[in-house]
């Protein structure tokens, strides 16, 4: 529990203030429970040391606790011999069963360890097979349509007719954006599993913002009915421009991907107690509902996904939603389809409420 946060000389200081805080309210309730019942009071504390620090302050503590319950509780007090054989048999036991419990716990824990490492080393290479065999196809794909359609721009344009060329042309410039799209994940999630991820917020128009990337990203799509709701009554709101702009084209891309051809996506935004809100829902047929639980996690993909993905479109949106201290959630609609809901505090900026009165 506190292995690893504390140094083992803070590890001592905290178990010997323990023992004395124990031995104390020993001598307030031994009139009441008996000196034995202490002892056992005593050994529940070494087993509660014995889970959370390591062996050498655990040990020094059991037997500096043994002996003050020697000193303070076992007939005659206040010194450290024992008259009573039946004492100094329990006073015996009591090293024994303190050491021996807080040896094996150490073990207990050391095995643990150790299968935990394991289990991380395996889950590492699983995911690490996952992504190689992901991106090989993902990038791959893209990345020979680029060289087909150069080839043909370079060996066949005489005989190619300008309708012709604008057809390649529109196709390298889907292989492009596709290629960028993965390489943009890839560094994502480097960001994210780095751990040194750090948002820059500014003031920033969530209406125009999200007007801008579906110009950008999305205006080309002729398969799905994309729907932005303007909320005119949006402040200003203080966000990472760029991170949250991921977090919606990574969902809007999803439910574009996942949802048949005439699919419309609705987006929607609020403001609610210095939270913000983003809500994008569709008309498609929804997540099954063993799925939900997983959707979130990296490399997943659920059972009826399109051909080629990554998995790490969601993953990533999760990530930097955190990031803001936010969440993100899902659940799917009754009528049919998903709605996902963004949302994380930040500040709204009061000059937009005038402006808009």
């Amino acid at each position: 529990m506190f292995k690893g946060k504390y140094s083992i000389l803070k590890q001592f200081v905290i178990s010997l203030i323990a023992v004395a805080a124990v031995s104390g309210a020993g001598l307030l309730l031994n009139g009441l429970v008996g000196y034995k019942m202490v002892g056992f009071i005593q050994l529940l504390l070494i087993s509660i040391l014995a889970l959370s620090f390591d062996i050498i302050p655990v040990l020094a503590s059991a037997f500096i606790s043994a002996l003050l319950w020697n000193y303070l509780f076992i007939p005659p007090r206040f010194n450290f011999h024992i008259e009573n054989n039946e004492d100094i048999i329990f006073f015996m036991m009591y090293f024994i069963i303190a050491g021996v419990h807080t040896a094996l716990t150490f073990k207990i824990r050391k095995a643990e360890k150790q299968a935990a490492e394991k289990e991380e080393k395996e889950k590492t290479i699983k995911l690490y097979n996952t992504l190689i065999n992901s991106i090989s196809h993902e990038l791959k794909t893209p990345i020979s349509s680029l060289l087909i359609g150069i080839d043909s721009l370079k060996n066949d344009s005489h005989k190619q007719d300008e309708t012709d060329r604008k057809i390649l042309i529109n196709e390298l410039e889907i292989a492009a954006v596709r290629l960028n799209r993965q390489v943009e994940n890839l560094l994502n999630v480097s960001r994210l599993e780095s751990g040194f991820l750090k948002i820059k917020t500014d003031w920033c128009d969530l209406n125009e913002l999200i007007q801008n990337l579906i110009n950008k990203y999305f205006s080309h799509i002729k398969t799905h009915r994309i729907n932005f709701v303007n909320n005119p009554k949006l402040p200003l709101l203080k966000l990472d421009h760029g991170l949250i702009e991921i977090v919606i084209h990574n969902i809007v891309l999803n439910s574009v991907q996942h949802t048949p051809e005439g699919s419309e996506i609705t987006i929607k935004t609020d403001f609610i107690a210095n939270f913000c809100k983003i809500y994008i829902a569709d008309n498609g047929k929804g997540f099954q509902y063993n799925e939900i639980d997983f959707i979130f996690e990296k490399f997943y993909r659920g059972s009826h996904s399109y051909s080629g993905g990554t998995g790490l479109g969601l993953s990533i949106a999760k990530g930097y939603t955190e990031a803001h201290n936010g969440t993100i959630k899902v659940n799917n609609i009754d009528t049919g389809g998903a709605k996902f809901t963004i949302s994380f505090p930040t500040q709204g900026s009061y000059i937009n409420h005038l402006k808009n009165e």
